[in-house]
């Protein structure tokens, strides 16, 4: 695979992570998930400012991003973080940091040179 093909397929990727974590109520889903542990849709609405409608949605998205896993255990529906994903989104974040450095740097050369 060409190197434009393979950025390319990474930023399809990345598109779904991005727009599932730019969401303020998706993101705290997700620090709530980090830091609580597993939750049910109950316990991941309490003190929630929607619905547990709205949260069962937002769980979704963020399942589909590949952010959350979710499993049945009896009638509770329980939904986990899937780490991996955080790493994708740091390693995105980190590329583009590099990137953003590489440029300052063409920048401060091209400026002491002229």
């Amino acid at each position: 695979m060409s190197q434009a093909k393979a950025n390319a397929a990474r930023l399809r990727d990345a598109v779904p992570l991005f727009a599932a974590l730019g969401d303020e109520t998706r993101l705290g889903l997700v620090l709530r998930l980090a830091s609580g542990g597993p939750g049910s849709i109950a316990h991941l609405s309490e003190k929630a400012s929607v619905s547990r409608q709205a949260i069962k949605k937002h769980l979704d998205v963020l399942g589909g991003a590949g952010l959350v896993r979710g499993e049945r255990r009896g009638r509770t529906h329980v939904f986990r973080l899937e780490p991996k994903r955080l790493d994708d989104a740091r390693d995105y974040l980190d590329t583009i940091s590099e990137q953003w450095d590489g440029a300052i740097e063409r920048l401060r050369t091209f400026v002491e040179e002229h």
